[in-house]
């Protein structure tokens, strides 16, 4: 019996460290996968945060869309204006 009891707690001593082996890669791959979406969020941030600047020294307000007088447009057909 003791070489019995003595062969299982070889096999679930190896069985253990497969297993925290196993469990250290599949957790080295979730953290590289993790840095990768990090490090590609805080690239597509600066990229917007680049044509924020581009787009906020623009001076919209000088075109000729903006100068463009009110039109009311409840004056259609669609509108009941009776």
């Amino acid at each position: 019996m003791s070489i019995v009891l003595s062969q299982f707690k070889l096999s679930s001593h190896t069985l253990l460290l497969i297993q925290e082996k196993e469990i250290v890669i599949s957790l080295l791959i979730i953290v590289s996968v993790l840095l990768v979406l990090l490090i590609l969020g805080m690239r597509k941030t600066y990229k917007l945060n680049e044509e924020n600047k581009r787009l906020s020294n623009l001076n919209y307000l000088d075109t000729e869309v903006q100068e463009e007088k009110y039109k009311d447009f409840t004056e259609g057909h669609l509108y009941n204006n009776n």
